[in-house]
């Protein structure tokens, strides 16, 4: 008797998990002046001296946490065969939706020797987490580089970034040497920390640019000849994708995304060969996804804003006056448990900054003497995809 898997006897793929997100590869194409500036970055390292922090900057999908994986790997195989270097130990952390004690907090749990009861969530304090993440550093020596991926969006990040570069010469570590990556999808981060945080950091700055088509080109034809198998793709198919993701954003997870789907499609409908039809086909399923990431990489009171608005807009009253949006954006803060922002300059900021990002429309009202001047906002996208995403999020925070 046949099932409802008996028929699909062949696939397109011969390996799709070169097609995923989390794939790392062996090489890195078309960043060889990023790379160049990462090496020089980190070459202190093997020869035992304290390690220069990095910053990097670009939006997502340029290759910075990869190309940051491939550059610690290949440091850390380097190190071994160095008599000059320390023990190296990388450790990395997403701020996203983190506070400062959860970072640090982790970080000590990760150091911690294997029998040890873990770091307290509740009871102490940041200060009694930074104290004990120093003596687990000194316990077990070496150079420690710690990655912060998406550091723009922790909450007192100039605390984490004066406290640690400092560490060593405020007589907080003896034995261990502390280097910091910072990636961060927004280019105008440095200019939100503190005078002296920036003093301090003393950092190497490198900037990832947006690919342009022939770029995302060598890349697709790259993950195309690992992970199709023969004759299953048009090269005007990669051609096309390319274009597409060179045309909106620059985006290598775009591209991938583009022609990853593009297969899906093309095996949904009996197809062999990914060709430019199934590529178009696929433009919108992609879109759709990238618009919850980029939800997903919003702070979690800008998602609340929008949830909002989307609220708002479901029941009809967009457009609508930021006051409006405060009073309901605090019972939508109150519903998932979190302490609503207390001004209504914080909500404009908020509200300004998403407009600015393409998620929200505004329209300046100006009523001279009697009324006054304003904005009135509204979505510049489906209500239901914020509310579907936000609650996707939520579901994954609880079970955390």
């Amino acid at each position: 008797m046949s099932g409802p898997f008996s028929d699909l006897t062949e696939t397109l793929f011969a390996d799709k998990s070169v097609l995923s997100e989390s794939y790392h590869p062996e090489e890195i194409l078309e960043r060889d002046e990023e790379i160049e500036e990462y090496r020089y970055a980190l070459q202190d390292i093997l020869f035992g001296r304290d390690p220069e922090n990095v910053m990097l900057y670009g939006k997502a999908g340029l290759g910075k946490t990869a190309v940051t994986k491939y550059m610690t790997d290949a440091l850390r195989e380097e190190v071994a065969s160095r008599e000059e270097a320390d023990d190296l130990f990388v450790h990395e952390v997403n701020c996203n939706g983190k506070t400062l004690f959860m970072v640090v907090r982790r970080l000590v749990n990760e150091l911690l020797p294997e029998d040890a009861s873990q770091f307290p969530k509740r009871g102490l304090g940041t200060g009694d987490a930074f104290d004990e993440l120093y003596r687990q550093l000194d316990r077990l020596g070496g150079t420690h580089l710690i990655v912060f991926d998406e550091i723009d969006h922790l909450d007192d990040v100039n605390t984490l970034l004066y406290e640690l570069p400092r560490a060593r010469s405020n007589g907080h570590l003896e034995t261990s040497r502390i280097g910091i990556i910072g990636i961060s999808n927004n280019y105008t981060f440095r200019n939100s920390l503190s005078s002296k945080v920036k003093d301090t950091l003393m950092e190497t700055e490198i900037s990832f640019s947006p690919y342009d088509a022939g770029e995302l080109r060598t890349i697709l034809y790259d993950r195309a000849d690992r992970a199709f198998v023969d004759g299953a793709y048009d090269k005007s198919a990669i051609t096309m994708a390319a274009a597409l993701a060179a045309q909106d954003m620059g985006n290598a997870r775009q591209a991938i995304d583009l022609l990853r789907v593009g297969a899906e499609v093309a095996e949904k409908a009996g197809d062999t060969r990914v060709v430019d039809d199934h590529i178009e086909n696929a433009r919108t399923l992609v879109q759709r996804g990238r618009l919850r990431n980029r939800i997903r990489d919003q702070t979690q009171h800008a998602q609340y804003i929008l949830e909002t608005v989307a609220h708002l807009e479901n029941r009809g009253q967009t457009p609508v006056r930021s006051k409006t949006i405060r009073a309901n954006y605090e019972d939508v803060a109150t519903s998932w448990a979190s302490e609503p922002l207390t001004t209504l300059k914080s909500i404009q900021d908020h509200l300004a900054e998403l407009h600015m990002l393409g998620f929200l429309r505004r329209t300046e009202k100006n009523h001279g003497l009697s009324g006054g001047h304003y904005y009135e906002y509204e979505l510049d996208l489906e209500p239901g995809v914020v509310l579907e995403t936000r609650e996707t999020i939520e579901g994954e925070e609880q079970t955390v």
